[in-house]
């Protein structure tokens, strides 16, 4: 078995971990990343599929993720808008599409009363939220032992206000039916996007794409480190204590003075850690799990809805896809739509044949596009729950009360153990800014713990 020694381990080589091993280079440690896939990026995977190049995984860069931005621009990368000239759709309770123009999607007057009313009012609750510690606010743990459907339903009994509110950050963003998590969950989404009326405007989320596809962000950050990075690498074992750690693979050990664990915390569990993690993490680490969802691609050979006047942004809590947009790649002739199913809807699809599966999400597209969004050139659907080394989408999110009993010691180093993913964000939290932001607090963090241990040397 090959053994080699470097000051630094990062297990994950997806946008946190070769973030933070670029990032300690630069510092002037050694470091070398395992990787267990075959390919670097993590949930970020671009790929070309029947002649499509399709994002399979993350996208969207918007306005507020400065870490990704910078990013971007560093690596040399270039970015360009989503399309979104013409009407959007809405499909109500009645079944029936309606376009529309603005902010506002066509509802019943008092409906729209109710969800403008109830959008200021967690608009301010969300700025007394401190994304790095929504534990620390002083309605925490009330917030935390309600469910964001049942909060929302104890303020109105207008249904479809409810459905549309509750949707963003549920169906849409954690992947989870909203009596699964807490209001305290729901408003840490919101508030790791600047706000909630940032969250549910779909220009502001989904602003631009990266030409070429976002995974290169992953790719290049891996290029600079060569050699360093090693795929086919899942770690078996790991062992921790004050001299430093050592990880086993199939077929190598690495032993460095630190290790960052730069994975989704639902895949520490599949690491053997001698001696084991202390009790708070075990605990901690159970009560965080994935949420699901389907992300549908679907290639046409022209974006037939635009002669239509339609931006292709649609939506719907009735709906099996419960939102689309124009997804046509850049300089693309052909016309792509994405589309996602999530959550319940998303398990019981795949109780059904693929068939019978596709049959179903593009009836569902035809209700927002017409007819002509059953017959696309290409299809195919992004299952990340069925991803060995992710087993959901998009990210972690704790259970019923988890947040404030356990949020605060995420990221709390366990002896020479970090940790950092976009599920332990804040800011960008679930998101490919929150990656790195974890990434670059990670090498941080380290670069300073070497840094006092050198003092405290040097003070003896």
């Amino acid at each position: 078995m090959a053994e080699i020694t470097r000051d630094v381990l990062i297990i994950g080589a997806g946008a946190a971990g070769l973030t933070a091993a670029n990032d300690l280079r630069k510092a002037g440690l050694s470091v070398a990343v395992l990787e267990a896939r075959d390919r670097v990026g993590g949930r970020l995977w671009t790929d070309v599929i029947e002649g499509a190049m399709l994002e399979i995984g993350g996208q969207w860069v918007s306005p507020d993720q400065d870490a990704l931005k910078d990013a971007i621009e560093e690596l040399g990368l270039e970015t360009y808008s989503r399309y979104r000239e013409g009407d959007s759709v809405y499909v109500g309770p009645d079944g029936q599409s309606h376009r529309f123009t603005g902010e506002m999607f066509p509802v019943a007057p008092e409906t729209e009363a109710v969800i403008a009313e109830m959008t200021e009012r967690l608009d301010a609750m969300v700025a007394e939220i401190d994304p790095d510690r929504p534990w620390a606010h002083a309605k925490a743990e009330e917030w935390d032992t309600v469910t964001w459907d049942a909060w929302l339903r104890a303020q109105t009994d207008d249904d479809e206000a409810v459905r549309n509110l509750a949707f963003a950050t549920g169906t849409a963003m954690l992947t989870k039916p909203t009596h699964s998590f807490s209001l305290l969950q729901s408003l840490l989404m919101a508030a790791s996007a600047g706000s909630y009326s940032n969250l549910v405007d779909a220009d502001f989320i989904l602003d631009k794409r990266v030409v070429g596809g976002l995974q290169q962000v992953p790719q290049r950050l891996a290029e600079r480190l060569g050699d360093d990075v090693l795929l086919n690498q899942p770690v078996r074992s790991l062992e921790w204590g004050p001299n430093g750690v050592k990880a086993t693979t199939d077929d190598l050990t690495v032993s460095a003075r630190y290790a960052i664990l730069a994975h989704a915390p639902v895949l520490y569990s599949r690491i053997s850690f001698v001696p084991p993690l202390p009790r708070r993490q075990h605990q901690m680490h159970q009560h965080l799990s994935m949420g699901f969802v389907i992300k549908v691609h679907a290639v046409y050979e022209t974006p037939f809805w635009r002669k239509d006047g339609l931006s292709a942004t649609a939506f719907s809590p009735y709906e099996l896809v419960h939102e689309a947009y124009d997804n046509t790649n850049h300089g693309d002739e052909r016309g792509t739509l994405v589309g996602f199913v999530s959550d319940a809807n998303a398990d019981g699809v795949f109780e059904l044949s693929a068939e019978e599966r596709k049959e179903r999400i593009l009836e569902s597209l035809s209700h927002y596009y017409g007819d002509e969004a059953k017959n696309p050139v290409v299809y195919y659907e992004s299952d990340w729950g069925s991803e060995e080394w992710t087993r959901g989408a998009y990210a972690a999110s704790f259970d019923m009360g988890g947040l404030h009993r356990y949020g605060a010691d995420l990221r709390t180093p366990v002896g020479p153990i970090h940790f950092a993913c976009s599920d332990l964000a804040g800011a960008g939290y679930q998101h490919v800014d929150g990656a790195i932001r974890m990434g670059q607090l990670a090498a941080s963090n380290i670069v300073d713990a070497i840094r006092d241990a050198g003092s405290a040397e040097d003070a003896v």
